[in-house]
């Protein structure tokens, strides 16, 4: 039922997987480990659509495990002295700095404290589709409280935010510049855009079971109800469309295995080099562990501590050691979790949604599983 490799050291990783895919737990699934400069684990299994096998290179939908690429991305600049994150944003985007948002910074943006976090006027699919038009809608709006003051996380539009910076700044985007610059030299398995000859790759989601929020009970002025409702991304009507697929949402809509992720985000628990790799230096990857929020998320409505375009080890997340480990989660389940301390990354994605927004029993267990053996 399982495929893949795995040392011996991590086989509890390897029966850990094979019981949730038995069990339901999981659907289909992959995960991975590097450590030491090495793929130690690359395992997956079970269904990507029904009656269709989870292959070798089966990718899935990986949430807001999406935003750690983008972050990843934009480091890459900082590093080429392109991209300062102690700027103001509007250095680079000079539109952004409309409406009271002239001071913002980019570390502020990555750190889930721009004042930004989401759209003011109604938007479609379709519109956070098309980034330029939705990063110009986000860069004419004013604040929704005072930026810098507290966190409030980019739930969809961090991305965007990310890719208006990154944009002018080179010229690229930051999908261009992570295909091209990291995920080809590293072998692939993981797309912000998916082509049309890789849509066959793609794992269908299913959605999660009821969440326990009552939303009713909130404000409408809530800010969860104001960016997880518009617009709305339906795991099963919106994710599995191609149109979706093909589009390059960076705060959620990327798609990739475990192994592509895991070697990708290798480059920050290897201090910036990795598999032939070198693209950040040791000093640019510190800068990550700067906290800039720390204390209840008006957005997530926990406790929350973000560094820059990570997170780092808070109460809502148990199962994250004290140490150098920078993290971070997708809507349903998938992670990827650097320990700089023991060079390791590890990368978790399913098509199984379960009740998770910071943590949940079944992410947690890999995480343990891969984490003992290491630590």
């Amino acid at each position: 039922m399982v495929d893949g490799t795995c040392a011996d050291e991590f086989s509890p990783l390897r029966d850990l997987l094979e019981e949730n895919l038995a069990n339901g737990e999981d659907r289909g699934a992959s995960v991975a480990v590097v450590h030491d400069g090495e793929l130690v684990v690359d395992l997956w299994g079970g269904e990507a659509r029904p009656g269709v096998p989870w292959e070798r290179d089966t990718i899935t939908q990986v949430w807001s495990v999406t935003k750690t690429m983008v972050a990843l991305a934009l480091l890459t600049q900082v590093e080429k002295g392109l991209i300062d994150l102690d700027a103001p944003v509007a250095t680079y985007w000079p539109e952004f700095g409309a409406a009271g948002k002239e001071s913002v910074l980019v570390r502020q943006v990555l750190g889930h404290t721009s004042g930004v976090p989401g759209w003011t006027e109604p938007v479609s699919i379709e519109d956070i589709c098309d980034l330029e038009k939705s990063e110009a809608l986000l860069a004419e709006q004013a604040p929704w409280y005072e930026p810098g003051s507290a966190p409030a996380y980019h739930l969809v539009n961090h991305g965007h935010l990310v890719d208006g910076i990154v944009r002018g700044a080179t010229g690229r985007t930051v999908a261009d510049i992570l295909h091209t610059d990291i995920m080809e030299p590293l072998g692939g398995g993981f797309r912000l855009g998916v082509p049309d000859d890789e849509l066959d790759l793609c794992a269908d989601l299913s959605n999660p079971p009821p969440s326990n929020t009552d939303y009713s009970a909130m404000s409408p002025d809530a800010f969860l109800l104001r960016t997880i409702f518009n617009p709305l991304v339906a795991p099963e009507t919106v994710c599995n469309t191609p149109a979706w697929r093909r589009s390059a949402v960076g705060g959620a809509g990327g798609h990739g295995n475990a192994r592509g992720i895991a070697q990708a985000q290798a480059l920050i628990s290897h201090g910036g080099s990795y598999g032939g790799l070198e693209l950040l230096s040791a000093g640019t990857v510190e800068r990550i562990f700067e906290v800039q929020a720390e204390g209840p998320d008006l957005m997530l409505l926990v406790p929350v501590r973000f560094g820059m375009g990570y997170a780092l080890q808070m109460p809502t997340a148990p199962v994250i050691p004290e140490g150098r480990i920078c993290w971070w989660t997708g809507y349903g389940g998938a992670i990827v979790v650097n320990d700089l301390d023991t060079r390791t990354t590890v990368a978790y994605a399913p098509n199984r949604l379960a009740d998770h927004m910071v943590s949940s029993p079944r992410t947690d267990g890999y995480v343990r599983a891969a984490l003992a053996a290491v630590r």
